[in-house]
């Protein structure tokens, strides 16, 4: 489960599915990186030893500072020819961005023979998304980029970086739903959630020195300084806090095979994020609840960073064809768009093909 602030939750509950970014990469004799995208079309070229390469607001900034960070922890690089393709849709909360980042990583990293462990890859990559491209995510994406294993969840301590892998059924699908939108205050919402969290923590911490983020705070404790918050982040806390005992509540449902406590807790989830964490939108609000009338269906949640996007839906594998019929039309019906719709498997992360 997925909120966007990934410092404060305790836990994160991601899946690597199958749609890969590939990258293509051939050494060159020079310092120099010449890349070409083909979901753009376009090609952009720039030297390792520029000390002038900045965030240009473009696709190639991914790849710049994955490149600068590597560089500026020792990890000397090969120049290179680079071709990518990507199968994950852009900007529909499913981490096109992480994807692109970790094979970009993996391919520059295997050319110029070094070796990077999963999870330290993961912490490269997550820096140079916040640190060059300027994006304060955290690092859920990256991680399960690189560490996601076929047919199992991953559940994550975000503090820690501990994880544990939790099986997912044969007999679910996991679906995805495109809503075709997203509005242009993704970025900026984004940022003020995250301020107003650490306000949050900052409450907590003036009685609490041991208070570094909401993982810390209990429901009972958020509930006895209800009065001491503003109402809208007293709502920010509340989402985060009840998020992290949701996660919790979410594997051991998995553990037990409890799909139906495990559907409701997404349900209570998207709630959440709708109301007390307010990212969600009408359309994702829309494309839950035509999920929630299709006989099979044990739950469905906004995923990404909301406003627009995905949604994503457990659903028994012998509904999916009923899924797909029922939502596309309830969706064109009432929006005008047709959505787009994924049948999903989790996937084993980022690898090397031969």
């Amino acid at each position: 489960m997925q909120t966007g602030i990934t410092d404060q939750i305790m836990a994160r509950m991601p899946a690597a599915i199958n749609f890969a970014t590939n990258v293509t990469i051939a050494a060159r004799a020079d310092r120099r990186l010449s890349v070409f995208s083909e979901n753009c079309e376009e090609a952009i070229e720039f030297e390792l030893d520029d000390p002038d390469l900045r965030a240009t607001n473009h696709w190639s900034d991914y790849v710049k500072g994955v490149a600068v960070v590597l560089e500026q922890t020792g990890h000397q690089l090969q120049g290179a020819n680079m071709r990518i393709r990507g199968e994950v849709p852009i900007g529909a909360g499913l981490s096109s961005s992480a994807a692109l980042e970790v094979a970009t990583a993996q391919a520059l990293l295997a050319t110029s023979g070094h070796n990077v462990p999963p999870v330290e890859l993961a912490k490269l990559c997550q820096r140079a998304e916040n640190e060059f491209v300027g994006m304060r995510c955290g690092i859920m994406d990256q991680f399960v980029s690189c560490c996601g294993q076929a047919d199992k969840g991953l559940m994550l301590d975000c503090r820690s970086l501990e994880y544990r892998l939790l099986p997912l059924p044969a007999e679910i699908r996991l679906v995805v739903s495109n809503t075709m939108v997203k509005h242009e205050l993704a970025s900026s919402e984004y940022n003020a959630r995250r301020a107003e969290c650490e306000a949050g923590v900052h409450h907590f911490a003036q009685s609490r020195p041991n208070v570094r983020a909401l993982r810390d705070v209990t429901e009972a404790e958020l509930e006895r300084s209800r009065v001491d918050l503003s109402e809208v982040i007293y709502r920010r806390c509340r989402h985060v806090v009840s998020e992290n005992a949701r996660v919790l509540e979410a594997a051991e449902a998995l553990e037990s095979s409890d799909l139906g406590a495990f559907g409701q807790l997404m349900k209570e989830s998207h709630r959440s994020l709708r109301d007390d964490y307010e990212v969600s939108c009408k359309e994702l609000d829309l494309m839950v609840d035509l999920a929630g009338q299709v006989e099979g269906v044990y739950g469905s949640r906004m995923t990404g960073g909301g406003f627009g996007g995905c949604t994503i839906s457990m659903v028994e594998a012998e509904r999916v064809e009923e899924f797909k019929r029922v939502v596309t039309q309830g969706y064109h019906d009432k929006t005008g768009f047709t959505p787009e719709i994924y049948v999903c498997s989790a996937a084993a992360g980022a690898g090397e093909v031969k």
